[in-house]
């Protein structure tokens, strides 16, 4: 059944606009469906828009449903546009409620608010078209020159013949007739030669300009009356390029010399069919550069404008949609105009959209207070499990929790969540260890992002100590040549035993470690070098390391371990020789002053050639090995135990692995180790010492 609403008052409709080279109908999604239908009407009939008609007749249908729109732009050229004074639009849309179909006439007519140059090129979301100033020769005894090129339905295209240039394949001529059959338009309206087609076609082809890939349609329109032959150019050419993201911007890209220019194009861009002013870009964050003959745009991630959208996967993420809009002008050496007009929708990958938790409880006031921030404006907090029991949001007035919710003017918004410390819901403890009653909660948001129903599980855990005589704990700074601990005595800190591992942190010790300590009753000093006893690497290259020191906080009594301090620092030392305590050599070293100026290395080695290093870096090189391996020397003293090996540098360009021909270029690097730490060395290849080796290079 169909209901024709002519006199009606078209649903959802919210915008029916003219604009520079197109006319735009914006409707509410929610009026049109998830699949809306449109018709394009004129003197012969209706035209339902399907995707494929769309692109040969010169319409885009854009679903924007982060917006809850779509959107219909027309060309000023496209099929059924009424070519009288101005440019006459008639469109139905289709809804369907209930299985009756209702008809809404949409109808709009536009006069061309910019004048046309001479040669002016769209490329839309669905189809590239150029249009051209018609400088046609007059047919005899007429002054209407739109006879030589007729309209869309003319018999005279039958005259006309067109042959597409492509510069891989020859093909043959055919008429327009048979253009159209192929999905091509060509037409003559307001004295301009219009042809348009799909991307994709058979007789376009694929290049790259610049770097930029690029879609070209070259057809020549010819016909032959008389003795003269009349020959029309009209080459589309549109960017490809889809856009890549960097640093929070959007980049996309476009050639210089799409057509030609006598200089630098002049570019115009915005979002949304609205260009931006030249002096409002830099303060919208926008960035235009030119770069190797080509134009990039950047546009900032929050740009206003841009479309944003949650996205659950194994973690919540968000994407970020523009709708570039952009005019690129150029002029030739007939000092005549090209204008391209390009339409791109443009999608960042997904980005993490990490939300934000802190534990603001006050253990004073004997309350829970866990803040849950930087939560999208589409993603809604709709229940929350503390341990384990789940409460729907928002909360009953007849519990004891509280929830707070604020939004922020970044469109984001957060929630606060109170428990008292004492209420039965919280699991409660004592720890011998950390001296304290603990207060337990686990915390497991549930949230569901926009429309839809897609869940997002956000767990956090928070434990508040209410207790005397906690164990202490050290402030740490990360030093250039190690790490200081320091801590404030309180009156109970006697109860405590710190150690470094298992020994007991004393002068002594301290001494004996190469650290500096300082202990009197206000305060305890101590500074850990690096590559100092206690010390655990990992993470190890060229560009440093990182260093964990730890000390443990025993109690007195027992010796058990109550709670520990752990700092773990990046270090960059350029040159550094580690000898770890299992038997292992780490060397990072800068070889240049032993090569001769001028020359560069083409190969590293240790004393067994097969020993090459884990990283290089021009003259730098990392290298880490068994001390037994790689033709290691053993050098036994009274009290100590050296391991020494070699760094090779092959300069010659005819060095090849397993043969290298002596060379004066190498390095000496060695461990050295105390024997009476020793507890293996020559019985099994494995090695054991109570304390690291010296290292020297």
């Amino acid at each position: 059944m169909q209901v024709l609403c002519n006199l009606c008052v078209s649903p959802g409709v919210l915008q029916l606009e003219c604009r520079d080279r197109y006319f735009m109908i914006a409707v509410d999604l929610a009026a049109t469906g998830d699949v809306p239908r449109f018709e394009a009407v004129d003197g012969t009939g209706t035209y339902a828009i399907t995707e494929d008609y769309a692109a040969q007749c010169g319409y885009s249908i854009s679903i924007l449903s982060l917006l809850g729109l779509v959107e219909l732009r027309a060309s000023y050229f496209s099929c059924h546009t009424e070519k009288g004074a101005g440019f006459s639009f008639r469109f139905n849309l289709i809804t369907t409620y209930e299985g009756v179909d209702a008809y809404y006439a949409l109808n709009k007519t536009c006069s061309s608010p910019l004048p046309w140059s001479p040669r002016e090129v769209t490329c839309e979301v669905n189809y590239m078209e150029v249009s051209v100033r018609s400088e046609l020769p007059c047919q005899s005894g007429s002054s209407d020159d739109s006879s030589t090129l007729g309209p869309l339905y003319s018999p005279s295209t039958e005259v006309w013949q067109v042959t597409f240039q492509n510069p891989y394949q020859q093909l043959p001529p055919m008429n327009l007739s048979q253009a159209r059959q192929e999905g091509y338009i060509f037409d003559h309206v307001h004295d301009r030669i219009v042809f348009r087609t799909p991307y994709g076609q058979p007789e376009s082809y694929h290049t790259e300009v610049t770097g930029v890939p690029v879609e070209v349609v070259h057809a020549t329109v010819f016909s032959r009356q008389s003795w003269v032959v009349v020959m029309v150019d009209l080459i589309a050419a549109c960017s490809m390029d889809e856009g890549s993201y960097d640093s929070g911007y959007m980049i996309w890209g476009t050639p210089e010399a799409l057509y030609p220019s006598l200089g630098t194009t002049q570019i115009s861009f915005g979002l949304n069919g609205n260009l931006v002013e030249q002096a409002a870009v830099v303060q919208k964050g926008f960035i235009m550069e030119r770069y190797n003959s080509t134009v990039q745009i950047g546009i900032p991630y929050d740009a206003e404008g841009g479309y944003r959208k949650s996205f659950v996967s194994d973690c919540l993420s968000e994407f970020y949609i523009f709708n570039l809009y952009l005019k690129q002008t150029s002029v030739d050496e007939r000092h005549e105009e090209t204008v391209l007009w390009f339409h791109r929708t443009l999608v960042t990958p997904l980005l993490s959209s990490p939300l934000f938790t802190e534990d603001q409880t006050d253990v004073d006031n004997g309350t829970f207070s866990i803040h849950l921030g930087k939560v999208p404006r589409d993603v809604e907090l709709t229940s929350v499990q503390l341990n384990g029991q789940e409460f729907a949001v928002p909360f009953s007035d007849s519990i004891a929790y509280t929830l707070t919710e604020v939004r922020h003017s970044n469109k984001s918004h957060s929630y606060t969540l109170k428990v008292p410390l004492h209420d039965p819901i919280v699991i409660q403890e004592f720890s011998k260890e950390n001296a304290a009653m603990l207060h337990k909660l686990d915390i497991n948001y549930t949230l569901i992002v926009k429309p839809g129903d897609e869940p997002y599980y956000h767990t956090f855990s928070v434990t508040a100590r209410m207790a005397v005589s906690a164990p202490p704990s050290f402030d740490v700074v990360c030093t250039e040549s190690g790490i200081d601990f320091k801590l404030a005595y309180r009156s109970f800190d006697y109860l405590w035993d710190f150690t470094i591992g298992s020994d007991r942190l004393t002068p002594v010790l301290a001494a004996n470690h190469g650290y500096t300590m300082s202990n009197d009753s206000q305060s305890l000093l101590l500074s850990v070098p690096l590559f100092t006893h206690g010390y655990k690497y990992k993470d190890i290259g060229l560009k440093g390391f990182l260093g964990t020191f730890t000390i443990l906080v025993r109690d007195r009594e027992t010796a058990d371990i109550l709670t520990s301090t752990t700092k773990t620092c990046l270090f960059n030392a350029t040159e550094f020789i580690m000898c770890s305590t299992n038997g292992w050599m780490t060397v990072v070293v800068d070889l240049s002053a032993v090569l001769p100026s001028g020359e560069m290395p083409t190969r590293f080695h240790l004393l067994n050639n097969f020993c090459v290093p884990k990283a290089v870096d021009g003259t730098r090189v990392l290298f880490s090995f068994p001390l037994h391996s790689c033709g290691s020397t053993v050098k036994l003293a009274k009290e100590n135990v050296t391991y020494q090996n070699k760094i090779y540098l092959d300069t010659s360009e005819n060095a090849v692995e397993g043969f290298n021909p002596p060379t004066p270029h190498r390095m000496t690097v060695q461990c050295t180790y105390p024997l009476v730490g020793l507890h293996r060395l020559f019985s099994i290849h494995k090695f054991e010492s109570d304390k690291e080796g010296v290292g020297r290079i």
